[in-house]
């Protein structure tokens, strides 16, 4: 670690107007004293992120360096600054966080496994993004926290703007990562998921250095110890399918696969909650009271009530928490090796199976294409789907060219003989506008029938377009559900959507240049 920057940082945190591992009480009175946010009816700290209120890809950078210029993915998701640049914008953020009337300091670890945790610190100018940290990342023990020293350390500014003209940057706000320094500097954003995105970014290129998958997925575990992993995008049903009354949950979104099995990346939980309600989420519903921090909910002016389904100020709000405020865990968050994986997919086409289970190399091609597809427009609007694809599920947070992740879950589904299926929690019956939606408790029995083994020797039938092989049977689930094309009134209809989405799907493999020959031939739609 470069000396310099090293002794600012220890210089800063020794400060006058730092506040060192202040517990959460001690946060929350610091959040309401400094009128950063309001306390809600549950106990909860809400906070506003001005007219941030999602994640700034286009200001997200790393530091080339020799160490990891030749290693990145360089691009428009990892997009290249000069380290002068950021030495530059380095120093000005730490004069300013000096400056300050009171800085706040976490201490913990990214990483629930000991042997692949990162020990990281987090320099804030808000209190309530200290409680943000606190509850997100793993918090130490006494003991951890008396040998503690950090390797990644955040240093966040959100009222410091930069200067593009004089800076470097292309606007104000700026998310920097540097390898070489090992500090990430965050400036001229309030929202608060920049910082876990980051780290979330820093785990994803250290673990596969030491032979360990990094993934953004959430996992649960059977009371017998069978390990299940859900990957998918917004909107798709992730953490609505793993967090299961039956079976406990490990994590949320970010976890590490080694040799001994997987780990959560994470000590909290940061799950979106429009439209949340107590009867149809209820873990999330309780777990947020006092010590959790509300982003962007509107609230009721005299009651402090929050109303979830209030967009006004954005879709994404966000509620914050630690994953103990959830009563069905796994304490630590590490269990042994998956049995089954499930890609969930929101197929607004309506063409694919309900559910379908992949080969190892149908596996690694919907992994590399990470498909789901979003409503272009609101529900008064023209509403043709639009398919996206989010490289791995997690595009915007992968540093390593994407095949690596790719081959080691190939090599992971060979050696630990995992099923995988990929699921669609979309429509049926016809594209969005015509179709329903897949109904969810059909889409649990048929995750349900996957996790216990059920669906493992069934009969199958092959989808004559995109070589999926689709159970025949699902226990709770009307056989006719099954094979999407005799959902559709108008089979030809089906046939041509099923042929354009198909064509989208190859259309965007092409990007992948180096990626072996059969995983395109037998993963992907038939030629």
């Amino acid at each position: 670690m470069n000396s310099v920057i090293s002794n600012e940082i220890l210089e800063l945190v020794k400060g006058s107007n730092v506040h060192v591992q202040l517990s959460v009480p001690q946060l929350v009175e610091k959040v309401l004293s400094r009128k950063e946010g309001v306390l809600t009816a549950s106990g909860a700290v809400r906070a506003q992120t001005g007219k941030y209120t999602g994640r700034s890809p286009k200001d997200k950078y790393i530091v080339k360096e020799p160490s990891t210029k030749d290693k990145i993915d360089w691009g428009p998701v990892n997009q290249p600054i000069s380290p002068e640049v950021f030495d530059k914008l380095y120093h000005k953020v730490i004069r300013y966080l000096k400056e300050q009337e009171e800085i706040f300091v976490f201490k913990g670890f990214a990483g629930a496994d000991p042997s692949h945790r990162l020990p990281i610190q987090v320099i804030n100018e808000y209190a309530w993004h200290n409680l943000f940290a606190h509850q997100l990342f793993i918090r130490p023990t006494e003991e951890e926290l008396a040998g503690h020293q950090a390797e990644f350390t955040i240093l966040s500014a959100p009222k410091f703007k930069a200067d593009p003209e004089v800076d470097g940057t292309r606007s104000e706000t700026f998310i920097i990562i540097s390898f070489e320094r090992k500090v990430i500097l965050i400036g001229g954003t309030e929202y608060a998921g920049e910082m876990k995105k980051s780290i979330f970014s820093i785990m994803n290129y250290l673990l596969p250095e030491s032979g360990v998958l990094s993934m953004h997925c959430s996992a649960n575990v059977g009371f017998e110890g069978d390990v299940a992993l859900f990957f998918g995008l917004s909107g798709t049903g992730k953490t609505t399918l793993s967090t299961d009354p039956n079976r406990r949950l490990i994590g949320d979104d970010e976890h590490g696969w080694s040799s001994t099995g997987v780990f959560n990346m994470e000590g909290g939980c940061y799950a979106k909650c429009i439209g949340l309600s107590e009867e149809k989420e209820p873990q999330i519903y309780h777990a947020i009271r006092f010590g959790s921090v509300l982003e962007n909910v509107v609230l009721d002016e005299n009651t402090r009530i929050p109303d979830y389904n209030d967009s006004s100020l954005t879709e994404n709000t966000r509620a914050a928490y630690p994953i103990d405020a959830i009563d069905n865990i796994v304490v630590p968050s590490i269990a042994g090796h998956p049995n089954t994986i499930i890609f969930l997919t929101a197929d607004a086409f309506g063409v694919l199976p309900p559910i379908s289970k992949l080969t190892k190399e149908q596996a690694m091609y919907h992994f590399l294409s990470g498909y789901t597809s979003k409503l272009s427009g609101t529900e008064r609007g023209v509403t043709s789907p639009e398919a996206t694809f989010s490289t791995c599920f997690g595009a915007p947070f992968l540093p390593l060219p994407a095949t690596r992740y790719a081959e080691m879950l190939g090599e992971k589904i060979d050696e630990h003989n995992v099923q995988v299926y990929l699921v669609n929690t979309g429509w049926t019956g016809g594209e969005y506008g015509v179709g329903s939606r897949m109904k969810l408790s059909y889409t649990r029995a048929m995750v349900q029938a996957a996790l216990e083994g059920e669906l493992a020797n069934t009969e199958t039938q092959k989808d004559e377009i995109f070589g999926l092989e689709i159970p025949l049977h699902v226990p709770g689930v009307p056989d006719e559900v099954l094979l999407p094309k005799k959902t559709w009134q108008d089979e030809k209809a089906y046939e041509e959507k099923a042929l354009e989405l198909a064509a989208r799907f190859r259309e965007n493999f092409k990007k992948f240049t180096d990626v072996p020959a059969e995983i395109e031939k037998l993963g992907g739609p038939i030629q």
